[in-house]
């Protein structure tokens, strides 16, 4: 065995790791991430012990996140593996539309999640005896909710990755737990300081989160939760796909051949 040439090795990565900003952001990203998450949600059990449904309402709040963060990451994923392949400039040499492309897209997407869902939903009851269905027919909504607002993250990541390219694909996995902190996912808002507040109420999974703890307390569903994060999904959609249009057109005006 080689100590030069194990050096060699660590030296090949460490630069890459050097020069890549995004790289060198995912060593903080993910821990500062976690430390906020739990944290959070550690503070909140302590002052309010003991939280009625705690399991409940942990593992619900944990399958709903998974939805919107795979719709995110689908999207996006789906981008990538053009990278991957080098098959971008193959794909989008032929008639097909963006908007087919993302159509087809969001269909597949759709299909993945309720298998994440239907899995995810029996692990939970095997391993905790826990049912996420506990909150009956809101469940359905809340799902469509937090895949609109996945979609919406997939465009914005994926309006980044089709102008830079696959050197930022980490943006990719990271862009959804950017909002985690703020979509009290675990936690109720008021754990948050008050300029957080500000930021949580402008997400519409913020709504979806309260109005599934207000379930799982034995509270009704405060039903204007509801449309406004509808109205706040369909704004922030819209406002992704066109800067994904947008970002698209720039990219193939450049040349997509570039990004392979």
């Amino acid at each position: 065995m080689s100590l030069s040439r194990i050096y060699g090795v660590f030296l090949r990565y460490f630069f890459v790791l050097k020069r890549g900003g995004i790289q060198l952001a995912d060593l903080f990203y993910w821990p500062l991430v976690d430390i906020l998450l739990w944290g959070l949600t550690s503070v909140w059990i302590q002052t309010h012990s003991p939280v009625t449904n705690l399991p409940l309402i942990l593992m619900t709040g944990l399958i709903f996140w998974q939805i919107a963060w795979r719709g995110s990451v689908d999207v996006s994923v789906s981008l990538l593996q053009e990278f991957w392949h080098r098959n971008l400039v193959n794909l989008f040499s032929t008639p097909l539309k963006i908007s087919e492309w993302s159509f087809g897209i969001l269909l597949l997407c759709f299909c993945k999640l309720i298998i994440t869902v239907l899995f995810g939903s029996l692990c939970v009851y095997i391993l905790y005896a826990l049912n996420v269905f506990t909150i009956g027919w809101a469940f359905l909504p809340f799902a469509a909710l937090l895949l609109l607002f996945g979609w919406t993250l997939g465009f914005l990541s994926s309006s980044a990755i089709i102008y830079w390219g696959a050197k930022v694909e980490a943006f990719a996995w990271m862009i959804a737990f950017i909002f985690a902190p703020f979509s009290a996912v675990f936690f109720p808002v008021s754990i948050l300081p008050k300029w957080a507040q500000w930021i949580s109420w402008c997400l519409p999974t913020t709504y979806i989160f309260e109005g599934m703890r207000c379930i799982l307390s034995n509270s009704h569903f405060p039903l204007h939760y509801f449309w406004v994060s509808l109205s706040l999904d369909l704004l922030y959609l819209f406002l992704a796909v066109s800067l994904f249009r947008y970002m698209f057109e720039k990219s193939r005006a450049k040349g997509l051949a570039r990004l392979e």
